[in-house]
């Protein structure tokens, strides 16, 4: 297997940056606690200064696929929502233009991939409609290659730049960073080494014409409805709790060996929709959306969110022998977390 292409782009005078306490971390979720250190970075050199104070930093995105414990988190979090992490850019005709008639447009970290569609649309670009009513950061959508049933941001990505606890700015071409189903390799640069994305660059194929631009709109108006059809948008979740599993073995009615599967088909055979522990719910629109139930009158609590999700993977791996991966990120009060057991 070959190794991840690195290039050292250029190194960075460390800056000054402003470390806020106590501060509430907005989630989809709407219950969790709270950040004891945060920071608003808006340049590379500042976000070089948050490394420096804390190397194993969380980074807050949108907040959508991410529960935060009740008892809050250690760590420094940082929210790359301002200057140069929220840029848009189109590279232009003397570096950004592919064969094929694609086009490189290099995006902030912090931009919101909602946003970042519309601006393309409005540069006559097209590709990421696909993406309608995924509610990511461009970062976070790299780091866990976001997509649903039209398709994954990875399809459009030619490049990721991070920034690492040295000070470097190290960019991963497309096949250097080994997509796969909701995840992104990077060398494992970003687990643990101090090391954030600072900017996402992408491919996309210019209309050729007016009438195709406007298909690509319908297709996101198309996606965003099929969304709002299939699956709670306006309940309080982080959309779908656990990822799609592989099966190792058939699974009568389910699936063949081998075939990934829809984890909201096994929560719901295995009887789950409609439970509720505390706050916590399975929807009985769809088996793998938990929702925080802040309307029934109980305390907003992150730990309901957790034991459910528990009880959901222990009874589909009672009834189908299957493990269910978590696809919400927990963090707890010393960082990163798993779920359990």
């Amino acid at each position: 297997m070959r190794e991840p292409i690195m290039t050292a782009v250029a190194t960075v005078d460390t800056g000054k940056v402003e470390i806020l306490r106590e501060v509430p971390i907005p989630t989809w979720f709407g219950v969790g606690g709270a950040a004891r250190r945060l920071a608003h970075p808006a340049s590379v050199a500042q976000l070089m200064a948050c490394l420096k104070i804390d190397a194993g930093l969380l980074v807050l995105g949108d907040g959508a696929n991410l529960l935060v414990a009740d008892e809050g988190v250690g760590p420094l979090v940082v929210v790359l929502d301002r200057g140069e992490f929220v840029a848009q850019r189109l590279l232009g005709p003397d570096g950004g233009v592919l064969e094929g008639g694609h086009e490189l447009v290099r995006v902030g970290a912090g931009a919101k991939l909602p946003q970042t569609i519309t601006w393309s649309h409005r540069l006559g670009l097209v590709g990421l409609e696909v993406l309608g009513g995924i509610p990511a950061t461009l970062g976070g959508a790299a780091v866990m290659n976001a997509g649903g049933a039209f398709g994954q941001i990875s399809d459009m990505v030619h490049a990721v730049t991070v920034l690492t606890r040295g000070g470097a700015l190290v960019e991963f071409g497309r096949e250097a960073l080994r997509f796969g189903y909701r995840r992104a390799e990077f060398g494992g640069i970003l687990d643990g080494a101090g090391a954030v994305v600072v900017a996402v660059t992408l491919a996309l194929r210019r209309a050729a014409s007016g009438d195709e631009l406007a298909a690509a709109r319908a297709k996101l108006i198309e996606v965003m409805e099929y969304k709002k059809s299939s699956q709670p948008m306006a309940a309080q979740s982080a959309g779908c709790a656990f990822k799609n599993p592989t099966l190792a073995a058939t699974i009568e009615g389910i699936g063949a060996a081998g075939a990934r599967v829809s984890a909201g088909r096994l929560i719901d055979r295995a009887g789950c929709k409609g439970l509720r522990l505390g706050c916590a719910e399975v929807s009985e629109r769809h088996g793998n959306f938990i929702t925080a139930r802040l309307d029934l009158g109980v305390p907003g609590r992150a730990d309901d969110v957790v034991a459910l999700m528990r009880l959901v993977r222990a009874r589909v791996a009672e009834r189908f022998g299957v493990s269910l991966e978590p696809e919400v990120v927990l963090w707890s009060a010393s960082g990163r977390d798993t779920l359990g057991s």
